[in-house]
């Protein structure tokens, strides 16, 4: 496959109007949602800032490569993009970003598509070729210029392969065994080693690569290079070439095995670093200028990358580790729930399949697990496997005092700090026994200190304050608790699937699991408010058809199904196109749907299903009454509000 196969024109931009790097991403969005090649703008958005948070992928030298891999994207594609007046992009060098390269890759890409990618990067290392391409006017001389380039890529290539395999018959016994790179390293003095990842590893990745090989070579040294893309590790670095290597270098964006280079000195950079300065890396690494490794450490280690990443960034991350894992356990608890809900309804309480499914997916099943493992995962992101066991044991403990959510959030944290606090002790420790830090002391030691804060000091805390907010919840007079429902309701349309309608179904699951299934009152403000948005879409397109493309009609119609199953995030695509109008449209008909499941009391006793665990409400019509209210009202509004299709002639 060739790049101009990915880098198609009708995406091309040869005069970007943006002024700064917001609008510039914009455009590039905008161009590859025109052309269909992305399904979910907002999604694919999200992808891309989420890339950017870990470091500018403005590479330096005019070029900027912002990129993400998604379910957003249909087709994997590459923007071409060019500015004469250039665009700060918070460039590794300062310099302002003239040349721009949007790559959209699909989750689940295939190989060749992610070879063509690397290709691509490896291309924008040549100063000359960027120059060429600053001078393009058309997207026809962009694509004759990447053919071209990529021509004689590919006969140098095959020139390289018929060299190897001219000497390969001159010596089969010598060269046969061992490729090109591990002759030239054998009983070499100046060989170093490297690694270069990116947290998405279409791009930097190979970037990195190609620098650090090209400078090498400029510099007489020989270098392996190991990259971890989107396709895994690809030529792998062996034991002995570790052992033969003077340094190390790191040049990643996310975590990389270094136990495998326990006593070298690793030197760890930015992958940016490995891009920019490669002759300084490879410098360092010859000189044994590096930390040198400890296993301990290598398992904690993070890449200088995430140490750049904002407190608040890094404990969202966590949060989210925790609640993500923990979401099956309350769907696939919940559903069964609300089905023994709907058997006992027709046959009672002493039927077998009521109890077998209230046992499976209740207090003894599914459920029981919920805290455990939100605190578990939320420990294993702060200080990985080490951290596991600890948090979910404390994550038990709070179950066991009635502490709640809160206590297993608390545990959670404590556990995955406990342990990063364990290595920084352990550290100290000889090198003898290093083999017995995982395995016997942090799951000793850190099940020791999370299990002792958690009985003496936490869960009875997070008991009291679970205790006391369920009380009051349940003393709150009508108006107060309508307002609840109106809040935690609205914040299910806030960002769709994002930290607002997290923390709202999180409170009401907790609510739920807290105070007993009877009290399901939250639950259903909180599915009212996520069952509107979706609906509002599918009425607005279905009502106001001039207001809306053939596309966006098409789409509305899916979402009747989706608002219906509980899935708010139907309504994304439409909230990325127009977030004004659609979020505030929605926003105020999940409220008012919200608003009244409280004013009418509703108690919902499951915490997934939509329509199909309607039955199981204390006023199952007045409840779907609540969501058609709410969902009327957001689409007029939306339908009213938006303008019409302007239709060309």
């Amino acid at each position: 496959m060739r790049i101009t196969d990915l880098m198609i024109k009708e995406v091309m931009i040869m005069d970007l109007k943006a002024t700064t790097k917001a609008e510039a991403i914009d455009e590039l969005i905008a161009s590859l949602n025109k052309s269909g090649r992305i399904n979910d703008p907002k999604l694919f958005k999200e992808a891309i800032y989420k890339r950017e948070e870990q470091s500018s992928t403005g590479i330096g030298g005019g070029i900027a490569m912002p990129h993400a891999k998604t379910k957003a994207v249909n087709e994997p594609t590459v923007v071409f993009a060019k500015s004469k007046a250039g665009i700060d992009f918070d460039s590794l060098d300062g310099a302002p970003a003239h040349v721009f390269f949007m790559i959209a890759a699909p989750e689940g890409a295939g190989n060749t598509h992610l070879r063509t990618l690397a290709a691509l990067s490896k291309l924008l290392i040549d100063a000359d070729f960027i120059e060429q391409l600053m001078n393009t006017k058309t997207p026809d001389e962009v694509t004759a210029l990447f053919n071209d380039k990529q021509q004689d890529e590919e006969a140098e290539q095959a020139k390289k392969e018929a060299e190897k395999a001219s000497a390969a018959k001159a010596a089969p016994v010598e060269t046969k065994s061992k490729t090109e790179a591990e002759t030239k390293a054998d009983n070499s003095e100046d060989f170093v080693v490297a690694v270069t990842a990116c947290p998405t590893g279409i791009a930097h990745t190979f970037m990195a690569e190609d620098a650090l090989l090209k400078k090498a070579k400029e510099m007489g040294v020989n270098i392996r290079v190991e990259t971890n893309g989107a396709e895994g590790a690809k030529n792998v670095l062996t034991e002995d070439e570790i052992r033969r290597a003077k340094g190390v270098i790191i040049a990643a964006g996310k975590k990389v095995d270094l136990d495998r280079f326990h006593g070298k000195p690793v030197l760890q950079r930015p992958v940016a670093d490995g891009i920019r300065k490669p002759e300084e890396l490879i410098t360092k690494a010859l000189k044994g200028d590096a930390p040198i490794l400890h296993a301990d450490a290598a398992s904690s280690s993070s890449s200088a990358d995430e140490e750049k990443t904002s407190i608040g960034s890094t404990l969202y991350k966590n949060l989210m580790n925790g609640i993500s894992h923990m979401l099956p356990f309350v769907v696939g608890g919940g559903i069964l729930l609300a089905i023994s809900f709907l058997i006992e309804q027709a046959a009672g309480a002493d039927s077998p399949i009521f109890q077998l499914l209230q046992t499976i997916g209740g207090g003894d099943g599914a459920f029981h697990f919920l805290i455990p493992v939100l605190a578990g995962f939320i420990a294993m992101s702060i200080g990985d496997r080490s951290a596991l066991m600890p948090g979910m044991v404390g994550g038990l403990m709070a179950v066991n005092a009635n502490a709640g959510f809160l206590g297993g959030l608390a545990a959670g944290f404590l556990a995955g700090y406990v342990i990063l606090g364990l290595r920084r002790v352990f550290k100290y420790l000889p090198s003898a026994i290093d083999g017995l830090k995982s395995i016997m002391l942090y799951p000793v030691f850190g099940l020791l200190i999370t299990g002792a804060a958690m009985y003496y000091i936490l869960s009875p805390i997070f008991s009291w304050i679970n205790v006391g907010l369920v009380d009051i919840l349940n003393n709150l007079g009508t108006g107060n608790m309508v307002l609840l429902g109106v809040i935690l309701a609205g914040m299910m349309s806030v960002d769709m699937g994002g930290p607002f309608n997290k923390a709202a179904y999180t409170f009401s699951i907790g609510v739920f699991t807290s105070s007993g299934n009877e009290n399901g009152l939250m639950m259903a403000a909180v599915m009212a408010g996520g069952m509107v948005p979706p609906l509002a879409i599918a009425l607005a397109t279905t009502f106001f058809k001039n207001k809306f493309t053939e596309q966006e009609r098409k789409s509305g119609v899916t979402n009747y199904v989706l608002g219906l199953s509980f899935i708010t995030e139907g309504a994304i695509p439409f909230a990325a196109a127009d977030p004004l109008r659609v979020l505030t449209s929605c926003i105020i008909g999940s409220g008012i749907a919200g608003g009244l499941t409280q004013l009418w009391g509703i108690n919902l006793p499951a915490p997934h299903g939509g329509i199909f665990v309607a039955a199981l409400a204390n006023h199952a019509l007045l409840f779907l009454l609540a969501v058609v209210i709410g969902a009327v009202v957001s689409g007029l509004i939306l339908g009213l509000w938006k303008k019409p299709i302007e239709v060309k002639a």
